[in-house]
């Protein structure tokens, strides 16, 4: 039986990889800013982090923010060569190479860290969770008009999936960077804004608004999917059938926090 820690392990993917990981018979350790008894802000780090870390095998390195993952992923690495740790497991997106969008360059950066960390390591990058289209979509619903990005398209995976995957990686040995992981089919962002509409039961006017900069160009270019990488099976209009019913989102659901 092997130890292993999963950061942001009440998120969006962490709860599932470590759901999987406590089925597969290995002990399992969830580090979260407000999960006893490993309660840890990872961008403080400290004696709390040490401790979390103390006897750990694995660590898979899910939890993320949109400021302070490259801090956070410093002190995680710091305490993992401390404590002996043997292979740290990393999910990263698909695109942060390509797309010049802020958080994504941080998380390129987070890559750069694992690697050159010493401790062995994994590296898994994904397209973005159909839940990350969901939570954008009930945003943008709220106006009565619907306005997207012109000319993006998008190919969200199942986190589930996702999970899946890591926890497979998580049990091997340390792979460096692995094939990246997307989702079924890339479609205008328009389709998948059209299929959320209809499952939530709202009517808006969809209008695609041209922007400017390198990220939206970034965008526009397909450099955040992985068409030649589309091995999700389940389809973003499953993730809505099993969301919604009768036209209203199911309580509880729909939250990130990886």
């Amino acid at each position: 039986m092997t130890t292993i820690l999963v950061t942001g392990g009440t998120g969006t993917l962490g709860r599932p990889v470590a759901e999987r990981l406590r089925a597969g018979g290995h002990e399992v350790r969830v580090l979260s800013r407000h999960s006893e008894p490993y309660a840890v802000d990872l961008r403080a780090g400290g004696a709390a982090l040490d401790e979390a870390v103390a006897g750990v095998d694995t660590i898979v390195h899910c939890a993320s923010a949109q400021k302070g993952d490259e801090q956070a992923a410093q002190n995680l690495i710091r305490a993992a060569r401390g404590a002996g740790v043997a292979h740290l497991v990393y999910v990263s997106i698909v695109g942060v190479d390509e797309v010049p969008f802020p958080y994504y360059r941080s998380k390129l950066a987070v890559e750069r860290l694992v690697e050159e960390s010493g401790i062995g390591w994994t590296v898994l990058r994904a397209t973005q969770f159909h839940d990350l289209l969901i939570m954008m979509f009930q945003g943008l619903s709220k106006l009565p008009v619907m306005f997207l990005p012109a000319g993006v398209r998008d190919q969200p995976v199942e986190v589930a999936e996702v999970a899946d995957r890591l926890v497979e990686l998580a049990q091997a040995a340390p792979a460096g960077r692995v094939e990246d992981m997307g989702g079924p089919e890339a479609q205008p962002l328009e389709s998948f804004a059209r299929a959320y509409l209809k499952a939530s039961g709202r009517r808006r006017a969809v209008v695609n608004v041209p922007l400017w900069g390198a990220a939206y160009r970034g965008f526009r270019s397909g450099g955040h999917l992985a068409p030649r990488r589309a091995v999700g099976k389940g389809s973003f209009e499953e993730q809505l059938e099993r969301r919604f019913e009768g036209g209203r989102v199911q309580e509880g659901r729909g939250r990130s926090g990886v």
